[in-house]
């Protein structure tokens, strides 16, 4: 890939209406310089502290687990971005707890992509990409650097990113919200989520999300008894 030939103010980025920031953020002191804050629902998930600084994560078709992994961060004051998904609605980031006072969007940054992730890990805390392909262990070295410079950590939403930190994927799912005549709407899952990194795998069942539209763990609650689809990925 060419030298970057972009700055920040020739990016696309899209200013995102203010809406309340959620509750239910655990917030750092001491370990702070490290990670940043992130939902508690998460913590047992991300190894008990939060959001790691400086690193690539992994999350693998998950698009409310990689928005959620997000919101903690944003809801306690982290500057951050949404890249290549065209699709994603404000009202579902704001419903997963990101404060879009502080985010940008570049829906379609086209086949330059890396070049905007580089240049926005420079600028910001938290960047959500969608990784619309395979990256060359060079263009994986340049993003590392720079997340380690500036602090940065790097949400990668796709199948693959050589050395992320930690690599987070959705097992056996549980939808409810319909009923046995197939009427109704999906309102809430939970889902065994399963991160893998340095040590032996680590697996949670969670909400993602409850029906209240909190990310927490799953511990067989009483509404989860009925109007259930189940979905085996």
């Amino acid at each position: 890939m060419s030298t970057l030939a972009l700055s920040l103010d020739q990016l696309p980025l899209q200013r995102a209406s203010a809406l309340p920031a959620p509750t239910g953020v655990i917030r750092g002191s001491d370990i702070k310089q490290h990670y940043h804050p992130t939902l508690s629902g998460l913590i047992p998930l991300l190894g008990g502290y939060g959001l790691k600084r400086s690193v690539p994560y992994l999350v693998e078709s998950s698009t409310s687990l990689a928005l959620a992994m997000l919101a903690g961060a944003s809801a306690a004051g982290a500057w951050s971005a949404i890249v290549g998904m065209p699709q994603l609605g404000t009202q579902a980031a704001a419903a997963m707890g990101i404060d879009l006072e502080r985010l940008a969007l570049v829906p379609d940054p086209g086949h330059r992509w890396l070049d905007v992730v580089a240049i926005l890990c420079d600028a910001l805390d938290v960047v959500l990409v969608r990784a619309p392909g395979q990256p060359r262990p060079a263009d994986v070295g340049r993003i590392s650097a720079r997340l380690r410079g500036r602090g940065c950590t790097l949400i990668v939403l796709g199948q693959s990113w050589p050395g992320a930190y930690q690599r987070l994927t959705i097992g056996r799912s549980t939808w409810l919200g319909m009923g046995q005549n197939g009427h109704g709407h999906l309102a809430a899952r939970h889902a065994l989520v399963t991160a893998s990194g340095k040590g032996a795998p680590h697996v949670e069942h969670l909400w993602l999300p409850a029906p209240d539209g909190t990310v927490r763990r799953y511990i067989g609650d009483a509404s989860a008894s009925s109007d259930r689809l189940r979905l085996v990925p």
